[in-house]
């Protein structure tokens, strides 16, 4: 059998999906059923657009991204490489919601501002999830299902809760890291190595910033 290569093969759009033209697809896409790409946004390569997910005006996601079933993501968000956002989750960009003015009039574009949630690379929002805008997800951070973050996550941090509170670290693989004392922690998927300083980690190879 002839292998494809995910890199050149064209982006996909199921027929009930919709993707404004001034939208840009990756090569590899898939935007399935019941989904929504609005204009300007633009994805990178081999990602995956879950049935009835929601891309908003001029969000970035790079490569090798799945937004699951139902997730919406708000303008301006920014999605890294390899970002997962699990079903029914959602990055807001209203840090005072209201749908009228204060003298009753219905708000406009005009009437409030954007702000978006930024997603570190390998970072997963498990299902259910809301990440407040605006606020940040390190790296290959994972926060739990029906979390609501309200406040910065830290690169491989393990939060939970409402609001959302570390209670631990993960690994690239995703699984909860060891503690072996004196700051340092091993993954129990992969082996590797971590250190913590100052309520930061780091993997071991890492130079400290």
């Amino acid at each position: 059998m002839h292998e494809v290569d995910e890199n050149t093969r064209p982006a996909r759009v199921m027929a009930s999906a919709d993707v404004d033209e001034r939208a840009e697809l990756g090569a590899g896409t898939t935007v399935w059923h019941l989904a929504q790409v609005r204009e300007e946004a633009r994805l990178g390569r081999n990602c995956i657009i879950g049935r009835g997910a929601y891309v908003g005006p001029g969000v970035r996601i790079g490569d090798n991204v799945k937004l699951q079933n139902y997730a919406l993501a708000y303008e301006p968000a920014v999605l890294g490489d390899g970002v997962f956002i699990g079903p029914a989750a959602v990055l807001t960009n209203d840090t005072y919601p209201r749908a009228v003015t204060p003298e009753g009039r219905l708000k406009t574009g005009e009437d409030w501002e954007a702000v978006g949630v930024v997603i570190g690379d390998g970072a997963a929002i498990g299902a259910r999830a809301v990440c407040v805008a605006p606020v940040t997800v390190g790296r290959w951070a994972l926060v739990a299902a029906g979390a609501v973050v309200v406040s910065d996550v830290p690169d491989y941090a393990l939060v939970v809760g409402v609001p959302a509170r570390r209670i631990g670290w993960v690994g690239r693989a995703g699984v909860r890291l060891e503690a072996k004392g004196d700051g340092r922690f091993t993954c129990p998927e992969t082996g590797t190595e971590y250190v913590e300083t100052d309520g930061r980690l780091r993997e071991a190879g890492d130079a400290q910033s």
